[in-house]
């Protein structure tokens, strides 16, 4: 069966391909474009690069039990949106507008990240109140998501696609390379030194002492949201509608989606693709959980070089993004997405095979020396050019995904499709960091969390490789 079939043989649900767009105007697309940008700062600096190192050396006992624990947290937030984001899209699809649903979700956000502030060290409750802050944080960012990706078929043609998806990706990572600049320059100091990358005393009289650089990621992320997400209510067009009341639309809602997933499990392209997703994004977000956890634990590294390492990642993100959506809407996305798989396996087993010591498992080598500066050693050198990679297929992937359903499926019916692609991206999103945080609970060393994360995008890859439209 070819691609043309397969999209043929559909039900009247599903037998569209995705209806022509109207090109929105400019600044309808900025605004759009922009809920990357409001969102990538608590991806980069809480998720990723400060808060969550700093969950881990300052607030958890050690390093590991701080990775186990940071990996139950984001497995329970993975459980919750599994259920969540296919419900929600499909009451969105049936009462229609989108814009409401991501402002509720705002709200969620602001007030979950602005507790991370008070998960101070020595605090009887600064734990639970950085996992919980962190936990709901990524639920209601995640869904916010689900409401924003159901607009692309309204605001250009498939043939853009890719590329859209691409731009929104790299916008993401560049307003994360600024949002870290801005807090390893001028608001996260050493508390060895009392100053911050540039060598500066912290903006507002944060504590270095107390973390308040690290903590105060929270509520900047928090008040960065707030105002870039603005241009989407003020010039992004909403969908219409429709004339359900709201708890007829709830009803409808959920039975879509009872529909949906068997509309997807009836046609392979469309329920293979959802299958590997689920798979290689489980791995993508604990791979990206533990990245910052993993370079403090092996390695040492403090604010300044989890710093340093978190722009160059975003650079090369922002680069690789780019570049993806050009590949995507010349070659297909299921290329894109295969070598992107392909590359992050070469790189997990690359991390694995590394140790304060030695790379390629064997290979040792001199211990950093005071004059040799930041990543001194081998290993650490290393382990930044893995992380580069990371940043440059990362994107690429993300985007490529949601661009291939977008042109496969019916626009008016993108919300629960695209709910399905968050449940089939969540609804074992707690799977990979549960393994990780199990394995290296059991085996007591970090080194475990690669090798889990190296069967996950192996499965991934073996899944789509079988889908037939690319």
């Amino acid at each position: 069966m070819n691609d043309h079939d397969v999209l043929e043989s559909r039900p009247p649900a599903v037998a569209r391909m995705t209806e022509p767009a109207r090109r929105a105007s400019r600044s309808a697309i900025l605004g759009w474009l922009l809920f990357d940008w409001a969102c990538q700062p608590f991806f980069t600096l809480v998720t990723t690069f400060v808060f969550a190192p700093f969950f881990a050396a300052a607030l958890a006992p050690d390093p590991v039990t701080g990775q186990s624990l940071w990996g139950y947290a984001t497995a329970c937030a993975g459980l919750t949106l599994a259920f969540l984001s296919p419900v929600l899209g499909s009451i969105a699809d049936a009462t229609g507008p989108k814009k409401p649903w991501i402002a509720a979700c705002g709200l969620v956000l602001f007030a979950s990240s602005f507790a991370l502030w008070f998960a101070a060290p020595g605090a009887s409750y600064a734990i639970p109140v950085a996992l919980v802050g962190f936990g709901i944080g990524t639920v209601a960012v995640e869904v916010a998501a689900v409401f924003n990706n159901a607009m692309i078929p309204h605001l250009v043609p498939p043939e853009r696609f890719g590329r859209l998806s691409g731009t929104g990706w790299a916008i993401g990572y560049l307003g994360g390379l600024v949002s870290l600049v801005i807090v390893l320059g001028f608001l996260a100091a050493s508390s060895d030194t009392g100053k911050t990358v540039l060598g500066l005393a912290p903006l507002f009289g944060l504590d270095p002492a107390l973390r308040e650089g690290d903590r105060i990621t929270g509520p900047l992320s928090a008040v960065w949201f707030l105002i870039f997400i603005m241009p989407l209510f003020v010039f992004t067009p909403d969908i219409a509608r429709s004339s359900l009341s709201l708890r007829d639309a709830v009803a409808k809602g959920l039975a879509q989606v009872r529909t949906t997933i068997a509309d997807a499990r009836r046609h392979e392209s469309v329920g293979r693709f959802l299958l590997a997703n689920m798979v290689y994004q489980d791995a993508l977000v604990a791979l990206f959980a533990f990245g910052g956890i993993y370079g403090a634990g092996v390695f040492g590294w403090q604010a300044t070089e989890l710093g340093v390492f978190g722009i160059l990642l975003t650079i090369t993100g922002t680069v690789g993004a780019l570049i993806g959506g050009r590949l995507d809407d010349r070659f297909g996305a299921k290329p894109v997405i295969l070598g992107a798989i392909v590359i992050l396996c070469l790189v997990c087993f690359g991390v694995l095979s590394l140790g304060p010591g030695h790379v390629l498992f064997v290979i040792e080598t001199i211990p950093a020396r005071p004059r040799d500066g930041l990543y001194g050693s081998a290993p650490e050198k290393v382990f930044l050019a893995l992380g580069l990679v990371i940043g440059a297929v990362a994107g690429p992937l993300q985007a490529s995904s949601r661009s291939l359903l977008a042109r496969l499926v019916p626009a008016h019916e993108a919300g629960r499709y695209f709910g399905l692609l968050a449940l089939s991206g969540k609804v074992t999103s707690f799977m990979a960091p549960l393994m990780v945080a199990v394995a290296t609970s059991l085996f007591q060393t970090q080194a475990a969390g690669p090798a889990v994360l190296i069967l996950f995008f192996l499965a991934g890859g073996g899944l789509i490789a079988g889908v037939k439209r690319a």
